[in-house]
């Protein structure tokens, strides 16, 4: 088989432009404009999934508002995460065939089908994009807080590619006819290099410290229990959480008909319809807030089948027999038995209140906190309807607040809030003053590593069991061992390039020596000057 005819020829054509055969056409102008579009989609892809993963600690918030709509849990956040990734993946390995193409002197003439591909690639992301900007823009300060957490390892990576990509750079720049293009190209390689180089000093990770300097580990709030070990809000769910050595309960009281406080998120038009067989047992009855059952209704409803069902954290799988059986079993929990479990494990209680009363509500339920005979420094109150009454009537309460201004202007020393609301500054701030700081709801390794090191008191998560386990963060560097990796890794890397750059202008010259391929004038200039100086002595 020829050179222009092998099997790493061959396959790389085909695959990038359906042609088995070399093109005798290699001057396709259009071909160098659909070879920058491949590389943007590439990289606007790369940056979409890279949204998607570190989003991915919120995704109830998604499922959430699929089912808000269309009535129906399924895990859409993962059915986004999937073809996010098969989109990434075909962009990807599309650019490095294209970059073998340039390899091999390939013409580019990508195949219309790819194009085809391309834009619908670029429609799913320019939606994704708008729908978080409309209906879910509360997590876009989760992406710059991410690059707190990897900023430094993304940093090494974008070296490393940089100095891969670069031996491609130097040949497109052989080969750029005109000077313009020479110029535009050369700028543009410094540019970016420079940022790249440069851009560690701007990075301000709290993981950036000496490993004494840590603070201690946060505390653990059960999100409604353990959730992912057990269906949410029931007493299964709160017991898995006991073995997590969680510190405090989170969880949501509404009041029934009969005003029996009890444990369940879900409210409204959506209420009971997730996590119960409300529709199976009461068929026509209307049931859109807590006050249409009754206690001894609610009882009736099971809890936990949906759990099974729909298995909402991928765990469902590591349940054993007995604990499935279990979980299929579970009714609604009122506020009296998690209190009980509470006082007898000495866990706080951390609970919202979803009420259409909050008056009435709000004093039934601090009666049957009282009436449980709880300690009342394990109850946290975050409602503020009729904070002053609770004050007034459960001093022992430990008063939480939602956002800082509320908390300084009743001098208050514990804080709950959703973990992106925050600075790392913030954070370290309020702790200073001796103020307790609990974020919610962090799932994933990297996020409760990053807040470890800014010194979070607790955080509220779904994910007890991974945390738990957790000695220290994910990693921990000192400032100026963290400076030293970065000069030797950029120093690396100039290196390699600068290599890699006399390396191919030496084999264009010994090309050229060798005839080969026509050579500039500027381009071998030792080369040059020897052969104009036999020209001089043939015509002598």
């Amino acid at each position: 088989m020829s050179q222009d005819e092998s099997c790493c020829r061959v396959y790389s054509r085909g695959l990038y432009s359906c042609r088995w055969r070399r093109s005798s056409n290699n001057r396709n102008r259009a071909a160098c404009c659909w070879f920058s579009v491949v590389t943007l989609v590439s990289l606007l892809s790369l940056c979409w999934m890279y949204i998607c993963l570190v989003t991915f600690n919120d995704q109830d918030d998604v499922n959430w508002e699929g089912f808000k709509i269309l009535k129906r849990w399924v895990n859409w956040f993962m059915l986004l995460i999937i073809i996010s990734a098969v989109l990434t993946s075909y962009c990807v390995l599309l650019l490095v065939f294209a970059l073998f193409q340039v390899a091999l002197q390939e013409p580019l003439n990508l195949h219309w089908l790819h194009k085809i591909f391309l834009f619908f690639g670029v429609t799913f992301i320019a939606f994704g994009l708008t729908g978080i900007s409309l209906k879910w823009k509360q997590e876009w300060p989760t992406v710059p807080l991410s690059l707190l957490a990897i900023g430094p390892f993304l940093q090494f990576g974008a070296v490393g590619a940089l100095t891969l990509l670069s031996p491609f750079v130097f040949r497109a720049l052989d080969t750029a006819k005109k000077q313009c293009s020479k110029f535009l190209i050369t700028v543009v390689f410094i540019a970016v290099s420079a940022f790249i180089f440069l851009c560690p000093p701007f990075i301000k990770s709290p993981c950036l410290i000496e490993k004494y300097a840590l603070p201690p580990k946060p505390k653990l709030i059960g999100h409604r229990g353990a959730p992912t070990l057990a269906p949410e809000n029931t007493m299964m769910s709160f017991n898995r959480s006991i073995a997590c050595g969680v510190t405090v309960f989170e969880t949501d009281v509404q009041l029934s008909k009969d005003r029996v406080p009890f444990l369940m998120h879900d409210h409204e038009s959506e209420f009971l319809r997730r996590t119960t067989d409300v529709k199976e047992k009461f068929p026509g009855k209307y049931f859109n807030h807590s006050s249409n059952l009754t206690w001894a209704e609610l009882q009736r409803l099971n809890a936990g089948e949906w759990f099974l069902k729909t298995d909402p954290f991928r765990s469902v799988s590591e349940l054993s027999k007995e604990e499935m059986e279990t979980a299929r079993n579970q009714s609604i929990p009122s506020l009296r038995q998690l209190l009980n479990l509470a006082k007898q494990h000495n866990i706080s209680v951390l609970f919202d209140l979803y009420s259409p009363d909050i008056e009435n509500d709000t004093e039934d339920t601090v009666n049957t906190i009282l009436s449980s005979d709880i300690d009342p420094r394990l109850v946290l109150w975050l409602p503020p309807g009729k904070r002053e009454y609770v004050k007034k009537n459960a001093p022992g309460f430990i008063q939480v607040y939602k956002d800082t201004d509320m908390l300084m202007e009743n001098n208050g020393s514990y804080l709950n809030v959703k973990y992106s609301k925050l600075k790392m500054e913030e954070i370290r701030n309020l702790r200073a003053k001796d103020i307790t700081v609990n974020l919610w709801v962090v799932n994933e390794r990297w996020l409760f590593s990053l807040l470890w090191c800014a010194g979070a008191s607790s955080v509220t998560t779904n994910s007890c069991d991974l945390l738990k386990d957790m000695d220290e963060p994910d990693w921990l560097i000192g400032l100026e061992r963290y400076r030293t990796i970065w000069i030797i890794v950029d120093v690396a890397s100039v290196l390699i390039m600068t290599g890699l750059y006399v390396f191919q202008w030496r084999k264009q010259c010994v090309c050229h020596k060798e005839g080969m391929e026509p050579l500039e004038e500027k381009e071998c200039p030792g080369e040059w000057l020897i052969h104009k100086e036999a020209e001089y002595v043939n015509l002598g």
